[in-house]
């Protein structure tokens, strides 16, 4: 079986988990994860099997959507609740109008520093093993984008907010620095992911009914080709799908675009309904002789 499952993701497992139990349902090790979810955290959870595993560098790459539950006033060792406390302050006067004030210096292109207790290394040590050692190593900011960061509710101390961001942002870092600007502190205390690219919360499926159904009788799988569908296609000729299947990239005359991409786009390369391969549009490169799109990953061969 080869596609990709889209699995709501139960608290208290890990992606890990999870993919070790698809595995177990599946009966395959071909099984892989696309973007980490903590064990606190819940929903869209991609999770590829059989030849899906060659396309998870892509979907790796997709914005994400999010419902947080931020718990006003106390700030812990892991940004979220599965830490200790470490200060608790008085939360401000006209908190909520004060947090609003406060929503648009995070919107947009922002700098974060990752969390200690994360899976980025230094040194090849994860962060997260030095945290536990007690030890706090400096970490290189990352430019992310907030696309949208609304409040849902709030029902102080907690506050709900949703936000759609870039990937590589750390919703957990998002708190802890919106509690500092408050003067409160903050920290995560749920989390839910509602969607991961194209892929929302009610195309996903509980473990439990994988279990039930099996993953071909699963309505969370998903095809290969429709995994990738948020790239732009390009249907190659059959000349130029031939010469792809030795390694050599198509000219854009051999190429009928639906809509035309964007010079550095990774699009599709497609014959018919079958994904040939995974390029960037690079228009002009044909007086190089190499075509006018790189090839990133081909899925054909000879």
């Amino acid at each position: 079986m080869h596609g990709l499952l889209l699995i709501d993701k139960p608290q208290n497992m890990t992606s890990h988990d999870v993919v070790s139990r698809v595995r177990r349902i599946c009966k395959t090790r071909k099984v892989g994860h696309a973007g980490t979810l903590d064990p606190l955290a819940t929903g869209v959870l991609p999770v590829a099997v059989g030849n899906a595993t060659k396309v998870l560098q892509f979907l790796l790459m997709a914005d994400k959507s999010y419902r947080a539950t931020l718990g006003l006033g106390e700030s812990t060792t892991t940004l979220d609740s599965e830490g200790e406390v470490v200060e608790r302050r008085d939360l401000p006067d006209k908190c909520l109008e004060r947090l609003e004030e406060l929503l648009p210096a995070f919107r947009g292109r922002i700098e974060q520093v990752p969390p200690m207790y994360s899976a980025l290394k230094k040194d090849g040590v994860p962060l997260y093993k030095l945290a536990r050692q007690g030890k706090n190593v400096e970490r290189e900011p990352r430019t992310v984008e907030i696309e949208r960061l609304d409040i849902v509710s709030c029902d102080f101390p907690e506050v709900i907010i949703e936000v759609d961001c870039s990937k590589g942002t750390y919703i957990r870092t998002l708190a802890d620095d919106l509690g500092n600007a408050l003067g409160c502190g903050a920290h995560l205390t749920a989390l839910r992911r509602l969607r991961s690219g194209p892929f929302t919360i009610e195309q996903c499926v509980t473990l439990e009914r994988l279990g039930e159904t099996g993953a071909e009788g699963s309505a969370g799988l998903v095809t290969i080709e429709s995994a990738l569908s948020n790239y732009p296609a390009a249907d190659l000729d059959p000349s130029a799908a031939d010469s792809l299947r030795f390694g050599v990239p198509p000219q854009a005359e051999s190429v009928d675009f639906v809509q035309l991409p964007e010079p550095g786009s990774l699009v599709r390369l497609m014959q018919g309904e079958q994904l040939l391969a995974m390029a960037l549009y690079a228009p002009g490169r044909e007086r190089e002789k190499r075509g006018d799109f790189e090839l990133v990953r081909v899925f054909v061969g000879s």
